[in-house]
């Protein structure tokens, strides 16, 4: 039967109810055999890179740590050196400034 025949038999309503409902059920029928599984193997993929990502945010975080505890050992290190040289710099004028005083006091007798 063609469209016109069912109209005139059947009015437009209720020719217009049964494709709409056909349409929904075409529609339903898609989203269950097509999409649902696509979205299903979607959502695995999802969670492994979010697993993959939360990984990575706790490496990231634990590099952070080691690299901040390198670097204030450094800074502690850099300090005690420059501390020991201030002190060997010191000690050498010391050394200069008393061999100048002999020096002096020997020209002055």
């Amino acid at each position: 039967m063609d469209v016109a025949a069912l109209i005139s038999k059947y009015g437009f309503p209720i020719v217009a109810a049964v494709g709409a409902g056909y349409l929904v059920y075409y529609v339903w029928l898609w989203a269950t055999q097509e999409v649902k599984p696509v979205l299903g193997e979607a959502n695995t993929h999802l969670i492994a890179l979010i697993d993959r990502i939360r990984m990575l945010d706790n490496d990231l975080i634990r590099l952070n740590q080691k690299v901040n505890t390198v670097l204030h050992l450094r800074g502690k290190t850099i300090e005690y050196e420059r501390v020991e040289a201030e002190k060997k710099i010191n000690e050498i004028k010391k050394e200069k400034s008393e061999d100048d005083n002999t020096a002096s006091a020997g020209e002055q007798e």
